[in-house]
């Protein structure tokens, strides 16, 4: 196995001219990076060496689960928040119906019209804000063509939702520079529909509700059937540190959809003799138990994870209100119990590092964070021992997988906007 050594998803360089602009260092193990005007300004000037012209600054946030995993898609709760990672979007409009459009994380360019997006299987980061686009014409919007530089410093394949972020940032941009207006709950379902639809991803509701909607400093409750949400303040003396475990998952190759149609498999037998179950949100361990033969193991595991997350984002819920680290952690640790063995999302790579942060005195609890099959972790840290854990896990890092890790220490931030500068 050969692992990231710079798992950036938008860009860890902005190229143009002959100049680079050096973005956030990945091994910088605080996470720590520019600042935000100096990152506009890289952006800004970035896209002018590029199109010879000047543009307007957006950006939207990376997600944080804390907890419910899989649980959005079968209409259960879950509580993420944001990080101030973000994916950066310089915009100018055009007087034709072209969309050109630069990626600085691939140095690459595409341009297509208006008039003729289509879906390309298995294409790359131009099909996010296409599918936007496409989405936005749906609803009838009628938007004219831009020239966007896309840029950023969410880590690739992290689980930390890029590409609700890129899609946000590229709607938000794209409505605010055609003075169209619309709520920020319609733009994240709209959102939604792009990567269902026009991607081919059948993400929830939860990426795009959050960073579109979450405010600093507070975490997300919601209700994704119903869409309502409530913001529970974070608790000031943990702190949650982000891991990529140096294997980047991929949802396009069908895990994550074969999970999803796996529990609507299983909703669909428990409906058979309960009508009123639409998805396992409806569904509680009785109900399963009872079932269990006729779901079989594979179907009745999945189902299992489902239910009792759901069942853990309440809980945590409460342990956050009350600021109960120790609650907290514990209901983190058995969220990922039930992935690796329920859902049988996680690897062997994610699972060593949660074990490894386990044994740290300063973590409360661990869990991977986003669909599975690779990506991050999340871990429920002392917050004065965070320097502490991240040397921990940087020397376990070294001795195990031969490199720096990848950390950052969650940064609570404010949801997509643009951002202004002088």
């Amino acid at each position: 196995m050969q692992y990231m050594q710079s798992p950036f998803s938008w860009g860890t360089r902005i190229s143009y001219a002959a100049k680079n602009i050096q973005e956030p260092d990945a091994g910088r193990a605080n996470g720590l990076r520019m600042t935000e005007l100096l990152t506009a300004t890289a952006v800004r000037s970035a896209f002018r060496g590029h199109f010879e012209k000047s543009a307007r600054i957006f950006r939207s946030p990376a997600r944080v689960n804390i907890i419910g995993e899989h649980t959005d898609y079968n209409d259960g709760l879950v509580m993420p928040t944001n990080t101030a990672l973000h994916t950066w979007l310089a915009i100018a409009p055009r007087e034709d119906r072209q969309l050109r459009m630069y990626a600085s994380r691939f140095n690459e360019s595409v341009e297509v019209s208006l008039d003729d997006l289509r879906a390309t299987p298995n294409g790359g980061w131009q099909e996010y804000p296409k599918g936007v686009l496409h989405a936005l014409q749906n609803r009838g919007f009628d938007q004219p063509g831009a020239d966007i530089l896309i840029a950023g410093d969410i880590p690739l394949g992290s689980g930390l939702g890029s590409s609700a972020s890129l899609e946000t940032a590229t709607a938000f941009a794209i409505l605010s520079c055609s003075t169209q207006e619309i709520d920020r709950r319609q733009l994240a379902v709209m959102c939604r529909e792009a990567e269902n639809d026009f991607v081919g991803v059948s993400c929830g509701i939860m990426d795009q509700y959050v960073v579109a909607l979450c405010e600093k400093d507070k975490a997300m409750l919601l209700d994704c059937r119903t869409l309502d949400y409530e913001l529970v303040p974070l608790i000031a003396n943990g702190k949650f540190v982000i891991v990529h475990s140096g294997v980047a998952h991929r949802h396009r190759e069908g895990g994550y959809n074969v999970r999803k149609e796996e529990c609507r498999q299983a909703a669909a037998l428990l409906a058979e003799r309960r009508p009123d179950i639409r998805a396992l949100r409806d569904v509680d361990c009785t109900d399963l138990e009872r079932e269990r033969e006729r779901l079989g193991d594979r179907l009745y595991r999945r189902a299992r994870h489902v239910v009792t997350e759901i069942d853990r984002v309440s809980r945590a819920r409460s342990a956050l209100a009350d600021e109960d680290l120790e609650s907290l952690g514990s209901i983190m640790t058995a969220s990922h119990a039930s992935l690796r063995d329920d859902f049988e999302v996680s690897c062997a790579e994610v699972d060593s590092l949660i074990e490894m942060t386990l044994t740290c005195d300063a973590v409360y609890g661990s869990r991977q964070v986003g669909g599975g099959f690779g990506g991050c972790i999340v871990s429920l840290v002392d917050g004065g021992q965070v320097e502490v854990f991240i040397r921990k896990v940087r020397d376990w890092f070294r001795e195990h997988r031969g490199a720096d890790p990848w950390c950052h220490v969650l940064e609570p931030c404010d949801p997509v906007q643009e951002v202004i500068t002088e």
